[in-house]
């Protein structure tokens, strides 16, 4: 019985012996830049780690390379563990074998890499430096290039381009992947391509994550006629131009510049369209609601000429209450058009003519206490014609004898202190004393 068992042990011997010496015929040494799979066999107390991939010596995994790694991932390296290696020096000056698990890991980025050309999809890669031809940035474990034809982050030549460059480190940019050659370590991204989609990704992902009535920080990046785009980290959204402020904004610029930073209040979201729209005026003060506490008909004020028409000029207070000075109240009264008086971003002195906060109306003045101007006409036989008051003296202080409000009725206005010139040669038109 024992040389049965005896026989049986010999034959399982021999049969192991050729296997591995029929393996050993077809042994391939490891070459140096080739990735192989390892299994952990020790952790040296000096940092190295010794793996198993099936050599005919073990490799090492120096202390430099190790400290290189994810110190989340690193804390997984333990006996027993598989790893991917890569194959520094076949045999070191020592006789080594020395590889790389840093280097190891990147080809699963390299082949994520692969895996991503012809796509639509956008990653997000870091800015770690540039030069000449673009921008260098950083992909999971590689390090990849952005060249400046395929940058729309920054300007096209020129001092002003390389100081933008200079700005984007730090920044992260959504690319496609436009170019792999792993031989030649050259990982190519665009974000020219890439801007569609990533827009559309992250105005998606704000839509999902906003609702109306939130308050959020954002940057402007944009100044309209009709309006102000707001990046909200992303994706952009838009605040119209009756929006930015209580008073009105004849231009976007009146208020705000590119890059300021500002809160803002989101008004709607259309996720079938993927619009967002905010209001910057929701969130400062109005200050019509307590006007009547603050400002009263008579009181001096002085103001901000917001816009200039023909009939007079829009004023600003400083807390955003706007209203028309108009020209017959400007001045002396005898203005026939605004705009060699006042310009737009003049401050004025002004007195408040007409206060109606119900109606969102307030009216200005700069003739208060003055007799109202009154132009006389007369017919062809030298006649006096009824005097008309100029209009918008609602408010005014009132003299002796009172000045007539601008409501009167025009067959009421007395003409007495107009001067008798019937007799001077048919004049056709005085002005009153």
């Amino acid at each position: 019985m024992a040389n049965v068992e005896k026989t049986e042990r010999e034959k399982k011997l021999e049969a192991e012996f050729l296997e591995l010496l029929e393996a050993s015929f077809d042994y391939t040494p490891p070459e140096r830049g080739e990735i192989r799979n390892a299994i952990i066999l020790q952790v040296d107390a000096n940092g190295d780690v010794i793996v198993d991939l099936g050599a005919k010596q073990d490799g090492i995994v120096l202390e430099q390379d190790l400290n290189r790694l994810d110190p989340e991932y690193r804390a997984k390296l333990v006996v027993g563990a598989e790893v991917p290696v890569y194959i520094v020096n076949p045999r070191d000056m020592d006789g080594n074998l020395i590889v790389s698990i840093g280097q190891g890991l990147q080809q699963y980025d390299w082949d994520a890499a692969r895996a991503l050309l012809g796509t639509d999809d956008v990653v997000e890669v870091t800015v770690t430096g540039h030069n000449r031809g673009g921008v260098l940035v950083h992909w999971r474990r590689l390090e990849g290039f952005i060249p400046t034809s395929h940058l729309i982050t920054v300007g096209a030549g020129g001092n002003d381009r390389r100081d933008s460059l200079n700005t984007l480190n730090g920044r992260v940019l959504g690319v496609k992947v436009i170019e792999v050659d792993q031989d030649r370590r050259r990982l190519i991204f665009s974000e020219r391509e890439a801007q569609k989609e990533w827009r559309q990704q992250q105005k998606a992902r704000l839509l999902s994550e906003l609702m109306e009535g939130d308050v959020v920080t954002g940057t402007v990046t944009g100044l309209r006629d009709f309006g102000a785009f707001v990046n909200l980290g992303g994706a952009d959204g838009l605040i119209h131009v009756s929006e930015l402020a209580w008073h009105r904004v004849d231009h976007p610029r009146d208020v705000l510049k590119i890059g300021d930073e500002i809160e803002v209040y989101v008004l709607s979201l259309d996720r079938d369209t993927n619009r967002i729209a905010l209001s910057r005026k929701r969130l400062l003060p109005d200050p019509w609601s307590d006007a009547m506490n603050r400002y009263h008909e008579g009181q001096q004020v002085e103001g901000t000429v917001t816009n200039v028409v023909d009939f007079g000029a829009f004023i600003a207070l400083d807390d955003g209450l706007e209203g028309l000075l108009h020209l017959t109240e400007m001045g002396d009264g005898t203005l026939t058009e605004p705009y060699s008086y006042v310009k737009k971003g003049d401050r004025l002195q002004l007195r408040i003519s007409r206060l109606e906060p119900d109606k969102r109306r307030v009216g200005f003045t700069q003739r208060w206490g003055l007799p109202p101007v009154q132009t006389v006409m007369y017919d062809e036989e030298g006649n006096p014609l009824p005097v008309t008051p100029s209009e918008g003296q609602e408010g005014q202080a009132p003299t002796e004898p009172e000045a007539p409000s601008a409501e009167a009725n025009t067959d009421e206005v007395p003409t007495d202190n107009v001067e008798n010139n019937e007799n001077s040669d048919n004049t056709e038109s005085a002005t009153a004393a």
